[in-house]
């Protein structure tokens, strides 16, 4: 038993902390002007953002996937922490904020200042 408890701890220790789930779900693509206001868009041709549990995908390319570290509730959306690893950069952040601005539309800002506006995709 004396052996069991610091072998379990040391294993708890080792072990990955457990990465939030992203407060979005599914594909959503580049919002565009004249798009409608409401509703899921087809999002052929665009660039996509995909959500799926802590794992974040964009079409745009440079970085394959981002792992999701934290999410914390800021002002009217949520602030993120973002992992990625690339094929010079292991273990990267990144951090953006989410907002929702109506059921089938987000915002993304980004770090270095611009900002994506998303639309649900069909």
């Amino acid at each position: 038993m004396r052996i069991l408890i610091p072998a379990l701890l040391v294993v708890a220790l080792a072990s990955p902390a457990l990465a939030d789930n992203y407060p979005v779900s599914g594909r959503w693509g580049e919002n565009r002007s004249g798009d409608p206001d409401k509703g899921a868009i087809d999002c052929n041709g665009r660039r996509v953002v995909g959500f799926n549990g802590n794992q974040r995908t964009d079409s745009k390319g440079g970085v394959p996937a981002y792992r999701n570290i934290s999410v914390r509730p800021y002002a009217d959306g949520w602030r993120i922490v973002d992992e990625f690893t690339t094929g010079q950069i292991s273990g990267g952040r990144t951090n953006i904020t989410l907002r929702k601005s109506g059921n089938d539309r987000i915002e993304l800002s980004l770090q270095g200042g611009s900002t994506l506006k998303l639309q649900r995709c069909k």
